[in-house]
C-alpha cells in the first residue's frame, strides 16, 4: 500500500492555470495513452482538495446541470474543505477538513491494502508530505509552460531530494516521471 501523489503538471510546474483552468492539459494527448488506466486499478481510496473537488463538479459532474454526470470513481473519495460542499448522488465521498493524519488512516482502513490516490491539489499533497505520509510521486509533464499559476507542490524537498525511479515519453506531448519519497532525517 502506498500513497501516491499522481499528476500532470506544465514544464514551469505548474497544475492549473491561476483560475483553475486545465485547457492546456486537455490538448496534449488521451490519457489511456498515459500510465493512467494501470495507475487507477490499484487505487482503493482518494483525497482531494476543495478547488480539486469543485472543478469535477463543473466539468465533469455538470457539465450539463439538467442532467448529472455520474462521479467517475468506484473507489471511496474524502475531500477536504473548511466550507460546505455539495455532495454528488451515489458517490462516497467524506467531507473533512483539518489534520490530514486522522483522515489518512481513515483511508487506509477503507483501501483495504490497496494505495491512496492524492488527486490534488499541491497543497493538500503537501500536507500529507508534512507529516510524513507521501510514499510516492509520478508527474506527466506536459510540453506547455504556462508562466503562473497553481503549483505542483509547493513545499522545500530537497534533504533528502526525490528518488527518481522511471522516465518515459508518452507521444510527443508528455514526460512520466516517477519519484519515490524518502523519509527525511528527524
Amino acid at each position: 500500500m502506498k500513497t501516491q501523489y499522481y499528476t500532470a503538471s506544465s514544464v514551469d510546474g505548474f497544475i492549473a492555470t491561476a483560475t483553475d483552468s486545465l485547457d492546456w492539459l486537455f490538448q496534449l494527448g488521451d490519457v489511456k495513452d498515459t500510465g493512467y488506466p494501470e495507475f487507477i486499478k490499484d487505487v482503493g481510496a482518494l483525497a482531494m482538495g476543495a478547488n480539486t473537488y469543485q472543478w469535477m463538479l463543473r466539468h465533469v459532474i455538470n457539465v450539463d446541470p439538467s442532467k448529472p454526470a455520474a462521479w467517475p470513481y468506484q473507489q471511496p473519495t474524502w475531500v477536504f474543505s473548511t466550507r460546505p460542499q455539495e455532495s454528488v448522488p451515489g458517490a462516497e465521498i467524506h467531507f473533512v477538513s483539518g489534520d490530514v493524519a486522522p483522515v489518512h488512516e481513515q483511508m487506509v482502513n477503507a483501501a483495504k491494502g490497496s494505495n491512496i490516490w492524492l488527486v490534488g491539489g499541491g497543497d493538500l499533497v503537501g500536507q500529507f508530505y508534512d507529516v510524513g505520509l507521501l510514499d510516492e510521486i509520478t508527474v506527466q509533464v506536459g510540453s506547455v509552460t504556462l508562466g503562473s499559476g497553481k503549483p505542483l507542490l509547493p513545499r522545500l524537498i530537497a534533504f533528502p531530494p526525490l528518488i527518481l525511479v522511471s522516465a518515459r515519453a508518452i507521444g510527443s506531448g508528455f514526460a512520466e516521471l516517477k519519484y519515490i519519497v524518502p523519509r527525511t532525517a528527524d
